[in-house]
């Protein structure tokens, strides 16, 4: 039966992954080194693992074929063979809202818990509504692109035309179904740069001026320092990363969006860095820090699955430890741009809070941008001015 061929693929992926890389990233090895699995089988194995993975760890005492029919009936619209052979009692539900499918899985499962899937639920930042964000665990986020404002129509056009569904979000962004091709239908790639729909709306907090000099000190592949550029093309980028392979990457970027003025270093900021920077003075520093990401865990569920809490802890004293030593780069009156893709207040309110008392910061602005609305990443973003 083509169940069992589900079966069996989906615990073969499940038995190779340990969780050391990105999910995404061992699909493209693993499907290379077993050539022989098809496009459907690969597609459907890569269904499979991630709806796996979204359950967390909720009724783990059940085998996980179980587990699996269960999590891809709350996560799809569409009946899998998995889901009718291990859980038949979902197929008349598979079509209903999230919230009611929960309650029908309860029905069937007393032990089920919301809590069991997401377990860190008394650490969230302030404003975060705990159920839907529970909820958008479930749901595959959206592909966002940024696209230049001159060019918004025809790009949405070219993708009209091949019949992808696109939803226009602001005069400079697009939604998409996530997995789509983008590379085969827009061959000019200077055209749109892709960025969650949340990481854009930090650029609302930037506001660099003409010729202002700002160093993006967390830049990896540089999506902030090219959000900046959008909004000030006039603006001097030092875009540095403690990986050069990242800073490979975004010189890539840089180059293909036509950004010519800019420097990039290779930077430990954990280190004292006087030697580098001593006569650097910057209009502004985006802080992008290195954090949990469990705001993107909806994008990433394989994150969520082999998280463990006492991370959070050490992300913080990361966090700080960097505002510290980057904020004397600061020119008086200038901002720093305080931001983490992840929902827990420890990594959000109390870092700012942190950095107030122990640093000449003035608090002007900050936000939780709840992506878990739009079919995007959470993030948060705090504008902190140097006195």
């Amino acid at each position: 039966m083509k169940v069992h061929h589900h079966i069996r693929a989906f615990e073969q992926v499940l038995a190779s992954y340990d969780g050391k890389l990105p999910l995404h990233r061992h699909l493209v090895v693993y499907f290379k080194q077993h050539k022989q699995m098809g496009s459907s089988d690969r597609r459907w194995a890569s269904r499979y693992i991630y709806s796996y993975f979204r359950l967390g760890k909720a009724l783990a005492q059940l085998g996980a074929i179980e587990r699996l029919a269960i999590a891809d009936f709350l996560c799809n619209t569409d009946l899998s063979l998995v889901t009718d052979h291990a859980f038949p009692a979902a197929s008349a539900h598979i079509a209903k809202p999230i919230e009611e499918k929960v309650a029908f899985l309860k029905s069937q499962y007393p032990a089920f818990k919301l809590e069991d899937v997401f377990p860190f639920s008394a650490k969230l930042s302030d404003g975060i509504n705990e159920q839907d964000f529970l909820y958008s665990l479930f749901v595959q986020p959206d592909l966002f692109i940024r696209v230049l404002e001159t060019h918004l129509p025809t790009v949405k056009t070219k993708f009209e035309a091949t019949g992808i569904a696109v939803k226009e979000l602001s005069d400079t962004t697009l939604a998409l179904p996530n997995g789509t091709k983008l590379e085969q239908i827009i061959d000019d790639t200077r055209l749109y740069q892709v960025q969650d729909f949340s990481s854009q709306k930090t650029g609302l907090y930037f506001k660099p001026q003409p010729y202002d000099y700002w160093w993006d000190c967390c830049a990896a592949s540089g999506g902030k320092s090219l959000l900046i550029h959008s909004i000030e093309p006039k603006v001097k980028i030092l875009a540095s990363d403690v990986r050069e392979t990242s800073l490979g990457n975004l010189q890539e970027r840089f180059i293909a969006a036509g950004i010519k003025d800019f420097q990039k270093k290779t930077i430990d900021l954990l280190q004292n860095n006087d030697q580098i920077l001593h006569h650097y003075e910057f209009d502004g520093i985006l802080l992008d820090a290195p954090c949990s990401g469990a705001g993107t865990w909806g994008r990433t569920p394989e994150m969520l699955y082999f998280f463990e809490e006492y991370k959070i802890a050490n992300y913080v004293k990361l966090q700080k430890a960097i505002a510290e030593n980057v904020v004397k780069y600061l020119k008086p009156g200038k901002p720093l741009i305080y931001m983490t893709c992840s929902v827990f207040k420890q990594e959000n309110e109390e870092v700012v809070n942190f950095l107030l008392e122990k640093l000449p910061l003035k608090l002007e602005a900050m936000e939780l941008i709840k992506g878990y609305q739009d079919k995007a990443d959470s993030m948060f973003v705090a504008r902190l001015i140097k006195q």
